[in-house]
């Protein structure tokens, strides 16, 4: 990270955090540069990229201001707690109408639940795929048979090594995505009716998982900054016959919240006294921004009952859907539900990935995409800050690429959906993220996609339409 660009993000963490309150000013230049011990230059590039990012404005003979206009985040809150222990869950028909509106290239793809492509290494990818062909032998066909391609696994296992966590290469069971990997470990330890503990808002594929498998979901609400509520988790685990627990402990889909590290140590360390597996859906882990890594509950467990799942789906190559999972406990039993379900995830495509893991550069890749994703979230913020409501909401992630934006509640979110679709913007609605299709004046949105003029357009189409309801009314 260069100099500039650690000032941008530690100025931007001040603005986020309310540590530099709208209308304040900014330490002059001259100021600046004995504080940072920086040169003139740099500081006005970071003053520059800030004012950019609409984050910071300059006032003629005065200096330079936060913004007026910066976001309300949304606080932490006391979520009201379910009404029922439980529910049959039935999401399906809702979530199948929103996935089928990406897939128009006319749309502007501000539902998706998917990284933009043109952020990833293709023509590298393809170099290493072409690798891994012409030197596949016969062998290595079987040799990538569950539990996967061993050269892979190996390298998965040095990437936990590097967050602390020991990882056995035999341990780690190759899958079709991180999707497969988290089914898997939810059949394993579940048989149908089953009570199941998930978010709330949850990621729709957790619902549409349950819904297959013929589970009740246990709601547990989330809070946009400390992340699941660990006491009412607790009375649940006390009270009900939970047989499994899913959670996204970093950059939760989609509200973006992290778990603070004493609350996943708090989390395993319940689970673990209940004898509960504690399925970890860690598809966003390597997205943070800054410096600081965020290490999965993962890190706390040693008893085995994390079921730790990954992919490198929205980190490096999504359409080659090759994802993993870490079982702990329960390894056997995934391997074997891998093998009676789709048997093998593509020889190719392994031996791909593990050629780019150790040929490619990914970890400078990383640095490139966190950088790219960090710029884009206060580009996006700005955008919502210029065409939504005043009172609008909304969560500041530090990792990942959504923003989970609480409207006015005189907006709906699910006839904002079908009124953008109709203007080729699509959005994802609060109500696909809950069982009781709750959250109907939130929004999830990914910011994925650089700001051009297509996006800008696309937020002008939502204000407008959201103003249009305030006076429908």
């Amino acid at each position: 990270m260069k100099l500039y660009e650690k000032l941008v993000h530690d100025i931007a963490e001040a603005i986020r955090a309310g540590v530099l309150a709208p209308g304040e000013k900014l330490p002059s230049i001259r100021q600046a540069c004995l504080n940072h011990k920086l040169s003139p230059a740099t500081i006005f590039k970071a003053y520059y990229e800030l004012e950019n990012l609409g984050l910071i404005r300059a006032q003629p003979k005065s200096g330079y201001y936060v913004s007026n206009h910066v976001l309300k985040t949304l606080a932490a809150h006391n979520t009201p707690l379910p009404e029922q222990e439980s529910m049959t869950v039935a999401v399906s028909d809702m979530v199948f109408s929103i996935l089928s509106s990406i897939k128009d290239p006319a749309t502007v793809p501000l539902g998706s639940a998917f990284p933009w492509p043109a952020l990833f290494p293709l023509e590298r990818l393809s170099r290493s795929l072409a690798r891994a062909t012409k030197h596949m032998g016969a062998a290595e066909i079987v040799e990538s048979l569950p539990p996967g391609n061993r050269h892979l696994r190996r390298q998965i296992a040095q990437r936990y090594l590097m967050t602390g966590i020991q990882a056995d290469t035999d341990s780690i069971v190759i899958t079709n995505g991180a999707f497969e990997a988290l089914n898997l470990c939810l059949e394993a330890v579940t048989k149908p009716g089953d009570l199941v503990v998930i978010e709330s808002p949850a990621f729709y594929g957790c619902l549409q998982a349950l819904e297959r498998l013929q589970l009740k979901a246990v709601e547990i609400p989330v809070d946009p900054v400390r992340g699941m509520d660990l006491e009412y988790l607790e009375q649940m685990l006390e009270k009900c016959p939970i047989r499994a627990c899913w959670s996204m402990t970093s950059f939760q889909n989609p509200m973006g919240v992290s778990m603070p590290p004493d609350r996943k140590q708090a989390l395993v360390e319940l689970v673990t006294r209940y004898e509960i597996p504690l399925i970890e859906d860690d598809v966003y882990g390597e997205l943070y921004f800054g410096l600081q890594e965020h290490q999965p509950a993962k890190a706390y467990d040693k008893q085995g009952y994390v079921m730790h799942c990954s992919s490198f789906s929205k980190t490096l190559a999504p359409g080659y859907r090759v994802g993993w999972a870490l079982p702990g406990r329960y390894e056997k039993e995934v391997e074997r539900l891998k093998v009676i379900t789709s048997l093998s995830t593509s020889t190719i495509a392994q031996a791909a990935i593990a050629d780019f893991l150790q040929h490619g550069g990914y970890d400078r890749h990383l640095r490139k995409l966190r950088a790219g994703f960090e710029l884009q979230q206060h580009q996006y913020l700005h955008l919502v800050a210029q065409y939504f409501p005043e009172e609008t909401q909304v969560t500041r992630p530090n990792g990942g690429y959504f923003l989970w934006i609480a409207l006015p509640e005189y907006v709906d979110a699910l006839l904002l959906f079908r009124q953008a679709l109709e203007q080729g913007v699509s959005i994802a609605p609060g109500p696909i993220f809950s069982v009781r299709h709750q959250c109907r004046h939130c929004i999830r949105l990914n910011y994925s996609k650089p700001v051009g003029p297509d996006v800008e357009r696309a937020f002008k189409t939502l204000g407008q339409l959201i103003s249009a309801m305030k006076l429908g009314k």
